[in-house]
């Protein structure tokens, strides 16, 4: 991993000039009046401006060196219990400061997430706190442009823009699947709804278990794009056992998943654990709640919200942390949906 700088410096019209080989004031005219300049000195002027990720900072003009109080926030759902638990976090770490936040809901599309970040960059913010690890070529040079603290939140990987802290989707997989296996189920599927990169992570960890054990069989993975719900856990369930009936255990990409699974266990008399094991994922209030409580691997949401927010205060005062980069954890909660045993929490 490459070491960073504590200083964060922003990509300026300069930049795109001296990148696009010509003058600022052409540089200015291509993005600003673009039809007084020529396609092919435009074209230049827009490639660099996509190579360097350059906003305009509308907010800003007449003082190139200002900037706001905000710390913007770019998550993929409002209505997510995950994301709530994480702009929580958020704001308990904000509350006490001169700071602010502006929220923006990329609703899990990348050009939705592109045109948040150009929003952000033209307002020149105080730092940005973004989801996940997969921003397109465009996104990560909008970020790598800001000119402010930047964290990575909700995943880890080995190539943070600035900062990043998370947890490994993949790892969190293996480990619910491996706990399956320990409980002696066999026939293990996997169900899962809208398979965001960290889902497909989850899904990675589970099949390389799966593999490993010589107990894969892709018959046993079903997935869609929907939205996920607890109705939509139930139906994906009954279709799920229509295809695979020798099925005994099931990992869901998500709590809701496992809640709809269970509902449908119940309603055809399946008995949980002993017939069919159930294994969620987060650990939201209710799987502990549930009758027969629910295993889930439990991530660390609102503490990660929290030290994003620690991570970019510290870093704006030229404390960046380190490591950079913090892989959080997570941790597997056994209850009475997967424990042939003594249940424990």
């Amino acid at each position: 991993m490459s070491k960073k700088t504590n200083t964060y410096k922003a990509v300026t019209l300069k930049d795109v000039a001296d990148a696009a080989g010509v003058s600022v004031i052409t540089a200015s005219r291509a993005l600003r009046t673009p039809d007084i300049v020529s396609d092919k000195m435009r074209a230049r002027v827009t490639q660099a401006v996509d190579q360097l990720g350059y906003a305009p900072n509308q907010a800003a003009r007449a003082l190139a060196s200002a900037t706001t109080p905000t710390i913007g926030v770019i998550i993929p759902s409002v209505t997510n219990q995950v994301f709530s638990d994480v702009l929580r976090g958020v704001y308990d770490a904000v509350e006490g400061t001169s700071h602010q936040v502006q929220l923006g809901n990329s609703r899990y599309t990348f050009r939705k997430e592109e045109e948040l970040l150009k929003v952000f960059a033209s307002q020149r913010p105080a730092g940005l706190i973004v989801s996940g690890v997969d921003q397109t070529p465009a996104a990560r040079a909008l970020l790598s442009g800001l000119g402010c603290p930047v964290v990575q939140i909700m995943d880890y990987g080995n190539d943070p823009i600035d900062m990043m802290i998370g947890f490994d989707h993949r790892e969190g997989g293996r480990a619910a699947t491996r706990h399956l296996i320990e409980q002696g189920y066999r026939r293990i599927g996997f169900i899962g709804a809208r398979m965001d990169p960290r889902a497909r992570r989850r899904l990675e960890g589970y099949e390389e278990v799966m593999r490993d054990a010589d107990l894969y069989d892709e018959r046993l993975v079903l997935t869609t794009p929907m939205p996920s719900s607890v109705t939509l856990g139930s139906q994906i369930f009954a279709d799920f056992l229509g295809l695979v009936p020798t099925a005994d255990a099931v990992f869901c990409n998500n709590d809701d998943m496992a809640l709809g699974a269970l509902f449908e266990c119940q309603r055809r008399r399946i008995r949980v654990p002993d017939q069919f094991g159930i294994m969620g994922y987060n650990d939201l209030e209710y799987a502990a709640a549930s009758v027969p409580s629910i295993s889930s691997i439990r991530t660390f949401r609102y503490d990660v919200g929290r030290r994003a927010v620690e991570m970019v205060l510290a870093a704006a005062r030229g404390e960046r942390p380190e490591p950079a980069a913090i892989n959080i954890g997570y941790e597997l909660k056994v209850r009475e949906s997967t424990n042939r045993g003594t249940p424990r929490t």
